[in-house]
């Protein structure tokens, strides 16, 4: 049994703002609180992503904090670029991940710690920062039909990037970033591709500004308020209509098609007789978040998601879940941790803060 105060679970951007505002309070990484990882690196969901996201593709990319990500090159994987950066942040700060550390359950202790159970042991925490995000569930919904499939079926999460899909038919399902992204990259390499979605696209035109931010952040908010499901907060922000975007639908490739009915061996179909024959089915439906671990607290509301007030569960003030629902983005991950740790550390549970509290040294 290992005791400490808090234990984070990721090491995602969420993760890894929730840490070193942990040590801002003079808490010593290692044995006030630990950061369990289940991956095999530094980079959180970045790691993981296709080659061909390069750091000049992605949609925002806000610093951790504390240390800025400069130079990047956008020509460069967005994996390297943000895996090195976390790599140097963990460093800078002596964070002191612990990985690979899966974490199987968090149930009810003595003397009112939580019990976190690992591959790596057990640790008794009077507090938790769930930051596991979604990578680790890809959604992809059910049809008829499909496991008569005779092609391939991928989900975004397996993506190997535009080359692996050379003279073949590809049905895109998806209207959200991924979708477009794919579709757009996949066009000079497939024989003929293919985009539905079970609602019509919502193209932004102009700025995204801090007031649209609020408002779409506050949609997601008002759900996980209510114990229902998160929506991401992309689902509500609608998608930038730049050039790329523009020129896809000029082209023809972002000509979108309403859901098929039904999946044949040979491609999907719809009611009114329509069909498209296909090799690929490309699952770009999104994510759920990774909180199953969580269960044995009996967090869920009977809309089926926890209920969050800031990042608090309301069900237990000892738990706290961040980058979930609107704290999904990079920026609300960031603040997220920065909550978490200031209601944490209020617990009457919790020992008073050092007297070494400050700024982290990231020497």
């Amino acid at each position: 049994m290992n005791n400490t105060e808090v234990v984070v679970i990721g090491a995602g951007q969420a993760g890894l703002s929730a840490a070193y505002h942990l040590r801002r309070t003079g808490r010593a990484p290692g044995r006030d609180f630990v950061v369990l990882d289940h991956s095999p690196g530094p980079g959180g969901a970045w790691q993981f992503r296709w080659p061909s996201l390069t750091y000049g593709k992605v949609h925002g990319m806000h610093a951790l904090p504390g240390m800025q990500l400069a130079d990047a090159d956008p020509a460069r994987p967005s994996s390297e670029v943000i895996s090195a950066y976390f790599d140097r942040y963990e460093l800078a700060f002596g964070l002191r991940v612990r990985r690979p550390v899966d974490v199987r359950a968090v149930r009810e202790g003595p003397g009112s710690r939580l019990l976190v159970e690992t591959s790596q042991g057990v640790w008794a925490a009077r507090a938790l920062i769930n930051a596991t995000g979604t990578w680790d569930r890809p959604f992809r919904p059910r049809y008829p039909g499909q496991e008569v499939f005779r092609g391939q079926q991928l989900h975004t999460a397996r993506y190997p990037g535009p080359e692996a899909f050379t003279g073949q038919r590809v049905v895109v399902v998806g209207g959200g970033a991924s979708g477009t992204q794919h579709l757009l990259e996949l066009a000079p390499y497939a024989a003929a591709t293919t985009w539905v979605t079970r609602r019509p696209p919502v193209f932004r035109e102009g700025a995204f500004d801090e007031i649209a931010g609020r408002a779409a952040v506050a949609l997601v908010e008002e759900r996980v308020r209510q114990g229902l499901p998160p929506r991401s907060v992309v689902s509500v922000t609608g998608l930038p209509l730049d050039e790329a975007i523009r020129r896809g639908i000029a082209d023809g490739v972002l000509d979108r098609r309403p859901m098929f009915d039904r999946i044949t061996p040979d491609g999907v179909v719809w009611r009114d007789g329509r069909r498209v024959e296909a090799d690929v089915i490309l699952w770009a439906t999104g994510f759920r978040p990774a909180i199953g671990h969580l269960a044995p607290l009996r967090l869920r509301e009977p809309g089926g998601g926890i209920r969050v007030e800031g990042t608090r569960a309301v069900a237990d003030p000892r738990v706290h879940l961040v980058g979930y629902g609107p704290s999904a983005s990079t920026i609300g991950a960031n603040r997220a941790g920065r909550a978490a740790v200031r209601d944490i550390v209020r617990l009457p549970t919790m020992p008073p803060q050092s007297d070494a509290a400050g700024e982290p040294d990231a020497a």
